[in-house]
């Protein structure tokens, strides 16, 4: 019943963009909104890291936002929005990093999730793995 947006963008070349060479412009308002809360995220994310002189190997985030109606309308509102992070390290000591700068992102850091939070619930979802080989 419920109308579901999903945006993904992956680091490539030190920004965030669409997957798949998509562009911002073909996308609709309440994507858009998405979009934008996918890169500041990342973004955060990233300036986090460079504290720690941390930089993932890739790094991609999904965000999807449910609406309240079935179809996507002017009107349509956000009832809850999940965010995925999915991240590959360089090694094994980057993933502890990376876990709290994410964390940091989503509870305090963010600027617009934490507007999507004053608008619905958001939860968040971490996958990490490393390239480390292990002997």
């Amino acid at each position: 019943m419920n109308n579901t947006q999903k945006v993904s963008v992956e680091l490539k070349n030190g920004r965030f963009r669409l997957l798949n060479m998509a562009k911002a412009d073909d996308l609709n308002p309440k994507a858009m909104i998405l979009c934008a809360t996918a890169q500041c995220a990342g973004f955060t994310v990233m300036g986090l890291l460079q504290k720690n002189n941390v930089t993932p190997k890739t790094f991609e985030i999904t965000i999807e936002g449910t609406l309240d109606t079935e179809k996507l309308q002017a009107n349509s509102r956000f009832r809850s929005f999940v965010i995925n992070y999915n991240v590959e390290c360089r090694s094994l000591n980057d993933q502890q990093f990376v876990s709290q700068a994410i964390y940091d992102a989503q509870e305090r850091e963010c600027g617009l999730v934490a507007l999507l939070k004053s608008a619905a619930p958001v939860s968040y979802d971490i996958s990490i793995v490393s390239t480390d080989k292990i002997e």
